[in-house]
């Protein structure tokens, strides 16, 4: 059968536009392709595997043109978006699809096109809105060494973007203007962040909890996952607020990670760029929520604390099922996503610090015995947390009923600033003994290093782990919470008395006597003066 030739008059104008569309975290750049076609009048067809809100960009780019008080063209449009094989989400690709079919129809030089990456929702009356993924996109217009032209309310979102030249622009409009060369191309590098300090807090805000601030300090310099118990009103809030706030600020590139992830995730800038992030989800959110996904995942609860603080409240209030899924995120630092044909991983590396009351009431073990609920109640409370979860636990502490004598006992004052700087030069001291990494992170075959364990230390350790038969985890992170305490008493090595403290931090009930009874005389004495804190706060 002989092929009919093809009619080179129906075939009229190409133009390209560079583009991009957001892909799990990262930015994938897409061409925008638009043909002139004769044919039917006013058909265009979007292909390229586009989503169902990028396949009505054609009535916003339509109405978009038009009201610019720009001609739309009344042949059929073919608008083909490359690579064919990618999945294109949301309406960032609006911008370039516009100005493609403007060049096309040579309402725009085609050359202007060659060099910018464009990206933007564009609205009906022609204005440029922002979307998702910007920083994203604006790393992969830095990679490729492109203008990115793009919506002027972004520009501070943008500006951990070193080296990225950025045109904002308000409205399609002022696009044009600009292409055609009717106005200055001006390429305006975004302002730095400015570096805000941390809240005005003091440890004095928080009446009395001594041991309890002594714990956050160590959890803070280490980088231990932390839990705080004890009735409802003692301060486990406010303590976990404080452990945020002792963090050290971001540098630019992990802060440009945090940024890129909230972006990706729709989230407004945050006004402290630089600082870790503190989220505290309510105990009603779900696995999705938690985790990320949807039909254009997006980053759950767990990404968005990246580099900072997740905050659980009421840590046996949360679902069964949401609590076990920290399993593996607590571990491994990310959490894999399973899709039809594809799995995607989003990072997770985040400082859980949990609160809960010991009981439904929140008054078990208040001298005063004022708890009312009964024994099973108590277990059935506490039966809400796995032992999986509690042996990924570095730390934990119980935040007790502070009396009246004791509040208004006047003390010396403890500025955050003080207790923060203290923080950061144990976080520098572990970071280059540890090759980059924080005690809370050192692998096992870091600790099993014999120089790091003082001899009379290492005997007591062997003897403890036979007496309470202690997990391999549970040893690997007594051990890292040991070398945080040592670098806080500022000791060469991890000694008997840094040991015993991470044992007591790490499993509480040892000081109950039934269970200390089990340990010899001067293990028993070690481990119960050990609990206190050895080194005055600053």
């Amino acid at each position: 059968m002989e092929q009919e030739p093809i009619d080179e008059d129906a075939v009229e104008a190409l133009a390209c536009a560079r583009g991009a569309t957001l892909q799990d975290l990262s930015a994938v750049p897409v061409e925008v392709e638009v043909r002139l076609l004769r044919g039917l009048l006013g058909l265009v067809k979007i292909i390229g595997l586009p989503d169902s809100a990028l396949r009505e960009s054609r009535e916003r780019v339509a109405a978009a043109i038009k009201a610019s008080g720009l001609p739309f063209p009344e042949r059929s449009l073919l608008i083909n978006l490359a690579p064919a094989e990618t999945r294109k989400v949301g309406p960032g690709l609006d911008l370039p699809i516009a100005c493609a079919i403007l060049a096309a129809t040579e309402q725009l030089p085609r050359a202007a096109l060659a060099r910018p990456l464009l990206f933007g929702e564009l609205a009906l009356d022609g204005r440029i809105r922002p979307v998702r993924g910007a920083v994203a996109v604006a790393l992969e217009a830095r990679r490729e060494g492109r203008p990115l032209l793009a919506p002027r309310s972004l520009l501070p979102e943008l500006a951990l973007v070193r080296g990225l030249a950025v045109v904002g622009v308000d409205t399609l409009h002022e696009t044009v203007a600009i292409l055609r060369g009717e106005r200055p191309w001006r390429e305006i590098a975004p302002p730095p962040p400015p570096r805000e300090s941390a809240p005005d807090l003091t440890f004095d805000a928080i009446l009395g909890q001594d041991e309890a601030k002594s714990v956050v300090t160590a959890a803070a310099a280490g980088g231990h996952h932390l839990l705080l118990t004890g009735p409802p009103g003692t301060g486990k809030s406010m303590l976990a607020k404080s452990l945020a706030a002792l963090l050290p600020d971001l540098d630019e590139a992990t802060a440009l990670e945090v940024t890129c992830i909230h972006s990706a995730a729709g989230l407004p800038p945050r006004a402290t760029p630089l600082r870790p992030p503190l989220r505290s989800p309510h105990c009603s959110v779900t696995l999705a929520g938690l985790a990320g996904g949807g039909t254009v995942p997006r980053p759950g609860e767990l990404t968005l604390a990246h580099r900072g603080v997740l905050f659980l409240d009421e840590l046996p209030q949360f679902r069964r099922e949401t609590i076990d899924l920290l399993r593996s995120p607590l571990e491994d630092g990310q959490i894999v996503l399973a899709r039809a044909g594809r799995s995607l991983a989003f990072p997770t590396r985040f400082q859980l610090v949990a609160a809960m009351n010991p009981c439904p009431c929140g008054n078990a073990g208040e001298p005063d015995g004022a708890c009312s609920c009964s024994p099973a109640m108590i277990l059935r409370h506490r039966a809400r947390l796995s032992g999986a979860i509690l042996d990924r636990i570095d730390l934990s502490v119980r935040v007790p009923f502070v009396p009246a004598e004791q509040r208004l006992r006047s003390a010396p004052a403890r500025s955050l600033e003080a207790v923060k700087a203290r923080v950061v030069a144990v976080r520098a001291r572990s970071r280059a003994r540890n090759h980059g990494v924080l005690n809370g992170e050192l692998p096992a075959c870091e600790l099993a290093d014999p120089s790091r364990l003082a001899p009379a230390a290492r005997d007591w350790l062997a003897r403890t782990i036979d007496r309470l038969r202690l997990s391999l985890r549970a040893h690997h992170r007594m051990l890292r919470v040991a070398q945080t305490l040592a670098d806080l008493d500022d000791a060469p090595a991890i000694e008997l008395p840094h040991l015993a403290r991470a044992l007591a931090y790490r499993e509480p009930e040892l000081a109950d006597e039934p269970i200390a009874a089990a340990m010899p005389l001067n293990l028993r004495a070690a481990t119960r003066d050990a609990a206190r804190p050895t080194t005055p706060m600053p």
